[in-house]
């Protein structure tokens, strides 16, 4: 099948407009709009959504982001291009988006503690969860 399964978006607009007020909260946050948007590509990258991929990458060139910081987030790990506190975020958002192999494990959390606050850190795992739930309404749609 190719195409749109379902307009999830107009059968359930109550349940699309939970994630769209946490987008919009998250979008306050101190954590900042590139760091979520970067966390968000990440999890699309590891969830291979298109659709995804495509609004977070035009949406960091939209704030100035290089192009080699994008064409290397795949690599995180071994690139010198990320902060170390954007590479603990990284790592918590691959931990929760792998969490049936990482249990989200305590050598993924304990790095935050370095670099954000509570706040932060709370404020980050929702940004990666409802990535992850966004991902898998548009991969099982077809969008």
């Amino acid at each position: 099948m190719s195409g749109l399964r379902l307009a999830y978006y107009d059968l359930s607009p109550e349940l699309l407009q939970g994630f769209r007020i946490v987008k919009d909260e998250l979008e306050k946050s101190p954590l900042g709009l590139k760091l979520i948007e970067l966390v968000y590509l990440r999890v699309s990258q590891i969830n291979g959504c298109s659709f995804c991929l495509n609004k977070h990458s035009r949406s960091l060139r939209e704030n100035q982001e290089t192009d080699r910081r994008l064409w290397e987030l795949a690599g995180w790990r071994v690139s010198n291009q990320f902060t170390l506190r954007e590479k603990a975020a990284l790592e918590w958002a691959e931990a929760l988006t792998y969490i049936s192999t990482t249990h989200a494990d305590d050598e993924a959390y304990f790095p935050l503690k370095a670099h954000f606050t509570d706040k932060e850190i709370s404020d980050l795992t929702f940004a990666i969860s409802l990535m992850n739930g966004m991902n898998r309404l548009a991969i099982g749609m077809r969008q």
